[in-house]
């Protein structure tokens, strides 16, 4: 393992670390988002802060993960590992969440909200559901 490879892998983790951070929160910031009147100072305030956190951290986030886990595929020459696979196609899935998460936070900044807060209470727990699948297959490697 060289020295770029360990930095590479600091760097994926931490990335990780920012990018789930905001998956967990965002759609807590949506429940309270959909409790607001809508074109309230509040829902505006909510709107922002959606923004920011999808804009200046998840996104960044999100291609620092991708960028830095190709790295680490292909300097470790797992791409044929099935382990490595199923994780894709988890990580696949919570980047299509974070897609939809982008969609929702759209139609909240446009007033056009179409979910109550208990759709989001439990749409909040997917992140979790993905993270969870994600890291057995990174540590246990069951195939």
């Amino acid at each position: 393992m060289t020295e770029a490879y360990l930095w590479i892998k600091a760097l994926h983790i931490v990335a990780i670390i920012s990018w789930m951070a905001g998956m967990l929160y965002l759609p807590r910031l949506f429940v309270y988002h959909a409790q607001a009147p809508k074109g309230s100072e509040q829902a505006q305030t909510f709107a922002t802060m959606e923004r920011r956190l999808m804009r200046f951290i998840m996104a960044p986030a999100l291609i620092v993960t991708w960028i830095s886990g190709f790295s680490l595929a292909y300097q470790s020459g797992y791409f044929h590992a099935g382990w490595l696979h199923g994780k894709l196609a988890l990580v696949v899935a919570l980047t299509a969440l974070h897609g939809y998460f982008g969609w929702i936070r759209k139609d909240f900044t446009a007033d056009a909200n179409r979910h109550d807060p208990r759709f989001y209470r439990i749409i909040n727990e997917v992140p979790t559901i993905l993270m969870v699948g994600i890291v057995i297959l990174v540590v246990i490697k069951p195939f």
